[in-house]
């Protein structure tokens, strides 16, 4: 009998700065939100995904991820069970995040942006302009 498949891929825009920050191990976690976009019958619908990843992937998230920037994500659907305050058992669905590729435009780390605020940045079609001329087919 084959293994079960847990393996969940998302294209999407960040939806927040990723929060990182150390477990007791000193391993880093990253967590943020992604908004991905779907389209039935002609309505559009975003749906939000939680989005944890660990160690050096996490330190390279917090380093270069920013609100706004598109992602594609691969990983595992994780489920947590917990209790609010009244007792009652709440569920929360997050992805653990293995492999995250970005997309679009290049991007820049955030002391990069908060340093260089007034330079005028390149739109993602003279990026694109730029770029073609070095593909070799």
């Amino acid at each position: 009998m084959a293994n079960d498949l847990n393996q969940c891929n998302f294209i999407g825009r960040v939806g927040r700065d990723p929060e990182v920050r150390y477990a007791a191990s000193g391993t880093a976690v990253a967590s943020f939100s992604l908004a991905v976009n779907n389209e039935y019958k002609g309505e559009k619908k975003t749906e939000w995904v939680n989005v944890v990843c660990f160690g050096k992937l996490a330190e390279v998230v917090g380093e270069y991820v920013t609100k706004g920037k598109q992602l594609y994500l691969s990983g595992r659907m994780q489920t947590d069970k917990w209790q609010d305050k009244q007792g009652n058992d709440r569920y929360t669905t997050k992805i653990i995040t293995q492999t995250v590729q970005f997309l679009g435009v290049p991007t820049t780390t955030k002391s990069d942006t908060e340093s260089h605020r007034n330079e005028r940045r390149m739109t993602e079609e003279e990026y694109r302009a730029a770029n073609d001329e070095h593909i070799p087919f």
